[in-house]
C-alpha cells in the first residue's frame, strides 16, 4: 500500500488545498461586500485502521468553517437608513416573492443578515442592496409602545400626517425665593408680591379683640387701665414690641430703661394711650406692622395689622390687672389668621400692573384639533410670603386674550395653588395641574394637563430673581408632509415630517443564535436557521444597533494573501509527491519487463 497510499493521500491533499483555494478566492472577491463573513478552511486527517507499528499519517479532508461571530469594521455613513450591528446578532429580513395588484407579496419566512444598507423604496419598504426587506414590529403612535411579537416587513406610509391636538404640556421649573419683578424694590416691604388685593382679591387682616366688661370708654383717663408699671408684648411676624407704661409727671422719673415706653400721665386718656401704642407698633413692629391699628371698637380693645394680609401676631406677658381690664389672656392671646382670596383673571386695564408685579414663566406653542398653532405665554405671581409671616405661595397665569380691552380678561389663572416649604419643595405635591378649556385669542385648545412630575416645580434662591425653566414641551403638532426616514441607534424607524415632527413608526428586530456559525449561508449575504444553529432568539430592545453606519467585510486581504502563499506551496508539494510516486511506480513496473 506504500506507493498507492502515498499517491492517494497526495490526491486528497490536492483536493483539500483546492478547497482552501476556493475559500480564499471567495474571501478576496468579497472583501468589499457589505456585511460579508469570510470562510475559513479546516483540515481533518483521515487515518486508516492498522496495527500500531504500521500506522501512517493517512489522507486529509478539507471543511469550510464560518466566521459569523467575527465582526467586520464599522464604517459611518451619511445615509440615515443604513445600520450596523455591534453584536453577534442579525437583522431579520425576507425576500419578495411577487407582486399582486401593485403590492409586494411576501411568504412570511425569516432570513437573517448582517448587510444593513437599507433604503426606502417606492412602496415605503426598507430593502437592502441584496434585495431583502427589513422586518420589525410596528409602534402604536398613541402610546409609543411596540405592538405585536411576530416580526413583519416594515412598511412606512408617506401619507400626510394629520394634526394632533395638544393634551399635555410638560413643564418643570424653579421659582426664585425672591422674585425680582419690575415693581420690586429692596427697601419696600412685600414689593415682590403680586398685591392680589389690587386685582380684586378679597382679603382679611389678622386682628385681636378683647372682651372687657364693662366696655372701655376712650375719654377716660389712660392710667385707669394702663397704670404705670404695667406692660404687654405684641409680637408681629417674629418681631417683639414690649410696651411698658409709665407716668411722666412722677418725680423721680419712672420711665423704663428698656422696651417701648408709653406715657400714661393723667392728661392722656385711653384713646391717647392707644394712639401712642399704634405709632410705636408701626415704628418698631417691622414691615408687617407698618399699617397696624390699635384702638377701641365698640368699647373693646382691638389690634389689627391694617393693610397687611400676610402676617399674624400675638400678645403675651400682659400684666394680669391690665389683661383683666382689656379682657384678654395675660399669658398668650393669638390673633385671627389673615386670609387672601384668589385672583382668577386680570383685566386688560390692569394688565400692565400685573406684568410689572409678576415674572415670566416661559412660552410655548400648542395646537388646536385642526392644527392651528397658538402661543401660550406663562407668568408666575408670588401672592404670599413666609418672610412676611404667611406662606410661600404662587399662582400661574397664562395670556388668554392679547386683544382684550377695558375690563375684559387678558390673563387667566390656571387655578392651581403652589405652596412651598422652607426647604424649597412643595408642601403638597403637585405632579400635574389641569388647565380647563384652554382658550387663547379665541382659539379653543381644550383641557390641557400641565405635567410637572413629582418634584418638577421648586423654589430655591436665585440671584437673578427669575424663573429657571428646565423642561417645556408639549405633545401636539400641526399637519405635516412626509419628508424622510431614519433608523436610530435604538433601532427605532423614525419618519420626519415638514412640521418638524419625528414619529416612531417601527422597531427593528434582531436575532441571536446559540450556534451562530452553524447557520446556512445563502446568496446575498443572508442566512437561514438550521437544526445545528438553533431557533432564533428575537431581541426587541435595539441593543447593539448603530444608525448611520455599515459593517464592512471581515476579510483581511493581507491575511488572505498569506494563506494563498501557504496553500500554493502545499499544492505544489502535493503535485511533487504525485509525480514522485508515479516515477517510483514506473520503476517498479520496469523491473518485471
Amino acid at each position: 500500500m506504500g506507493i498507492y497510499g502515498a499517491l492517494s493521500s497526495a490526491v486528497t491533499g490536492l483536493r483539500a488545498q483546492s478547497h482552501a483555494l476556493e475559500n480564499i478566492s471567495g474571501n478576496i472577491a468579497n472583501s468589499q461586500t457589505t456585511g460579508y463573513k469570510r470562510m475559513e478552511t479546516s483540515f481533518l486527517d483521515l487515518i486508516p485502521d492498522a496495527p500500531l507499528k504500521s500506522q501512517v499519517p493517512g489522507a486529509v479532508l478539507a471543511q469550510s468553517r464560518a466566521t459569523n461571530n467575527i465582526q467586520g469594521d464599522i464604517q459611518t455613513s451619511s445615509n440615515e437608513t443604513y445600520v450596523a450591528l455591534n453584536s453577534t446578532g442579525f437583522f431579520v429580513v425576507e425576500p419578495k416573492v411577487g407582486q399582486s395588484d401593485g403590492n409586494s407579496v411576501f411568504a412570511g419566512s425569516n432570513y437573517f443578515t448582517r448587510r444593513g444598507d437599507f433604503e426606502i423604496d417606492k412602496d415605503g419598504l426598507l430593502v437592502n442592496g441584496a434585495g431583502y426587506y427589513l422586518k420589525g414590529l410596528p409602534i402604536d403612535p398613541a402610546t409609543g409602545n411596540i405592538s405585536g411579537s411576530v416580526p413583519e416587513v416594515i412598511q412606512l406610509s408617506n401619507a400626510f400626517l394629520p394634526a394632533n391636538r395638544t393634551t399635555t404640556i410638560n413643564y418643570q421649573s424653579n421659582l426664585p425665593q425672591l422674585p425680582k419683578t419690575a415693581s420690586y424694590k429692596a427697601n419696600v416691604y412685600n414689593s415682590e408680591l403680586l398685591g392680589a388685593e389690587n386685582f380684586g382679591a378679597t382679603k382679611t387682616t389678622a386682628s385681636l379683640t378683647g372682651a372687657a366688661a364693662p366696655p372701655l370708654v376712650g375719654t377716660n383717663a389712660g392710667n385707669t387701665v394702663f397704670a404705670p408699671g404695667r406692660q404687654m408684648t405684641v409680637t408681629v411676624n417674629g418681631v417683639a414690641v414690649n410696651f411698658k407704661f409709665y407716668d411722666s409727671t412722677v418725680v423721680p422719673s419712672t420711665m423704663p430703661a428698656d422696651g417701648v415706653a408709653i406715657d400714661v400721665a393723667a392728661t392722656n386718656d385711653i384713646d391717647d394711650v392707644l394712639a401712642s401704642m399704634q405709632a410705636e407698633l408701626r415704628d418698631f413692629g417691622g414691615g408687617a406692622a407698618a399699617s397696624a391699628t390699635v384702638k377701641l371698637t365698640g368699647g373693646q380693645f382691638e389690634v389689627t395689622l391694617g393693610q397687611d394680609y400676610h402676617a399674624s401676631f400675638s400678645i403675651t406677658g400682659t400684666t394680669p390687672a391690665l389683661a383683666t381690664a382689656l379682657g384678654i389672656d395675660p399669658v398668650n392671646e393669638v390673633s385671627s389668621d389673615p386670609t387672601l382670596g384668589t385672583v382668577n383673571t386680570i383685566s386688560a386695564d390692569d394688565a400692565d400692573d400685573f406684568v410689572a408685579n409678576t415674572i415670566s414663566g416661559g412660552a410655548i406653542t400648542v395646537y388646536a384639533s385642526n392644527g392651528a398653532p397658538v402661543n401660550v405665554q406663562l407668568r408666575w405671581a408670588k401672592v404670599d410670603s413666609a418672610a412676611s409671616g404667611g406662606t410661600d405661595r404662587w399662582n400661574l397665569f397664562y395670556l388668554s386674550d392679547s386683544t382684550a380691552v377695558g375690563g375684559s380678561p387678558e390673563w387667566t389663572n390656571i387655578g392651581q395653588e403652589y405652596e412651598f416649604n422652607s426647604n424649597g419643595s412643595l408642601s403638597t405635591s403637585v405632579p400635574q395641574a389641569t388647565i380647563d378649556d384652554l382658550r387663547v385669542n379665541g382659539v379653543l385648545i381644550g383641557d390641557v394637563v400641565l405635567a410637572h412630575d413629582t418634584n418638577g416645580v421648586s423654589q430655591f434662591a436665585d440671584v437673578n430673581g427669575t424663573v429657571t425653566v428646565s423642561t417645556l414641551n408639549q405633545n401636539g403638532y400641526g399637519a405635516g408632509e412626509f419628508l424622510s426616514v431614519a433608523i436610530t441607534d435604538s433601532g427605532r424607524v423614525v419618519a420626519t415630517y415638514s412640521n418638524g415632527e419625528r414619529i416612531e413608526m417601527a422597531q427593528v428586530v434582531t436575532a441571536q443564535f446559540n450556534g451562530v456559525n452553524s447557520l446556512k449561508r445563502l446568496d446575498g449575504g443572508v442566512y437561514e436557521a438550521t437544526s445545528e444553529s438553533g431557533e432564533p432568539i428575537f431581541d426587541l430592545s435595539g441593543s447593539g444597533i448603530i444608525g448611520g453606519a455599515l459593517e464592512a467585510s471581515n476579510t483581511d486581504i493581507s491575511d488572505e494573501f498569506t494563506k494563498l502563499i501557504i496553500t500554493q506551496q502545499a499544492y505544489s508539494a502535493g503535485t511533487r509527491i504525485v509525480s514522485t510516486a508515479d516515477e517510483m511506480l514506473q520503476e517498479a513496473l520496469n523491473m518485471i519487463r
